[in-house]
């Protein structure tokens, strides 16, 4: 899997850029999000999922870790493929899906272009309780023992939220 490119930006349009790495260059599909964070001739490093399909290999890129990864996550949900789930990326931040799930906010995922009122509800069917890392009201609590890290998963598995299943835990 390819999951940087670091290198020049020779194009930057909406929906994609080409980063110029080791005298290649490469089409990254992106989101207005990511294009308004490119400058054209700047070198630049650009965090990549590889969609592999019977006829394509697509590159699309981000501007961070955690972006790439809820994009991948994303795309676990059923009927959710990488264009919608580019999609989402730039219609909200980590933060706002999140909350919106956590919250189960129809009406906020319902902003997201090709995204209806059930695709709304199966995000947050599927998604719920694995986006509660970034909540803005988690707190960095540092490495935990396996042993917590254990009992949490398995309280989370069982149906209880990670903060519940923290607070029981802590008690």
């Amino acid at each position: 899997m390819i999951s940087t490119l670091t290198g020049t930006v020779r194009s930057i349009a909406s929906d994609k850029c080409i980063i110029e790495v080791g005298g290649v260059g490469l089409s990254v599909l992106i989101n207005p999000a990511t294009s308004s964070g490119l400058t054209l001739g700047a070198p630049t490093t650009l965090f990549t999922s590889l969609v592999v399909r019977e006829d394509s290999l697509t590159l699309f890129g981000f501007l961070s870790d955690e972006i790439r990864n809820l994009f991948e996550l994303v795309q676990t949900v059923s009927g959710v493929g990488p264009k919608v789930a580019l999609s989402i990326m730039g219609a909200l931040t980590p933060e706002d899906l999140a909350r919106a799930i956590s919250q189960e906010d129809t009406s906020a995922i319902e902003r997201v272009p090709g995204i209806g009122k059930k695709g709304a509800q199966r995000l947050i069917l599927e998604l719920k309780g694995k986006l509660a890392d970034l909540s803005p009201t988690n707190k960095y609590q540092g490495h935990q023992p396996a042993w917590r890290e254990q009992l949490t998963s398995a309280l989370v598995s069982l149906g209880f939220s990670p903060k519940e299943s923290d607070n029981a835990i802590s008690a």
